[in-house]
């Protein structure tokens, strides 16, 4: 009996947290930690697979665990110094994004955005295929989807895919794209592995923070 209270009291509190609208004192706004790290918060606008602002993001700040910023900071020395720097398009995602997503994806006639973000995939397979999920990392706080911008320009550098596209072009090691576009992803992967992040096998976006602190927590409080 000892045993089953512990256990349900320790269950209790990852369902407590994951339902806490309140932001935890460990996750901070990326741009107190790094102000030169570009944000722009695709759920934010209507640029995105969806083609409408998603359910909590109030604003375009990203909120990341403290852990999580810091290693993103170290990153950026090292591209600055290249004359780049990183463009961060998600970083911690509320429960009631991922449920904003989840309704859109039962909504089969609803393909605004196919064209653009999943021409190949028919709707009714997204979840079956894996690229919509009722839980996801973000939403623990130490999962960023990202890119590098070159600061001459301030373009994008060419990754071969856009951000979020539903494909096998997406895949970090797919082939039928450019040198300049494979050694691109390559770099962008490898600057984000020496720095204590895990990449993601079919994004070339999108990484997790090794040990994260919160790797069973789902949080729900908006982002603002």
């Amino acid at each position: 009996m000892k045993y089953l209270v512990v256990i349900s009291f320790f269950l209790f509190t990852i369902t407590y947290q994951g339902q806490n609208n309140t932001m935890p004192k460990d996750f901070v706004y990326l741009d107190d930690i790094d102000n030169t790290i570009q944000v722009e918060l695709r759920y934010f606008g209507t640029n995105n697979f969806i083609g409408q602002k998603i359910d909590g993001y109030k604003n375009n700040c990203l909120i990341i665990t403290k852990k999580t910023a810091l290693a993103l900071k170290e990153v950026q020395k090292i591209l600055s110094i290249k004359g780049l720097s990183l463009k961060i398009y998600d970083g911690y995602r509320p429960q009631q994004a991922v449920d904003h997503f989840v309704r859109w994806a039962k909504e089969v006639n609803d393909t605004l955005m196919k064209k653009q973000y999943y021409p190949k995939v028919p709707k009714s397979e997204l979840f079956k295929r894996g690229y919509i999920a009722s839980k996801s990392g973000h939403t623990r706080g130490s999962t960023v989807d990202l890119t590098i911008v070159d600061l001459t320009t301030n373009k994008e550098l060419d990754m071969g895919s856009p951000y979020d596209f539903f494909g096998e072009a997406s895949h970090p090691f797919y082939k039928d794209i450019t040198k300049k576009q494979k050694d691109n992803r390559m770099y962008l992967r490898e600057i984000m592995l020496l720095n204590g992040f895990v990449p993601y096998d079919n994004e070339w976006w999108h990484f997790t923070l090794n040990n994260e602190p919160y790797p069973k927590t789902y949080f729900n409080f908006s982002v603002e």
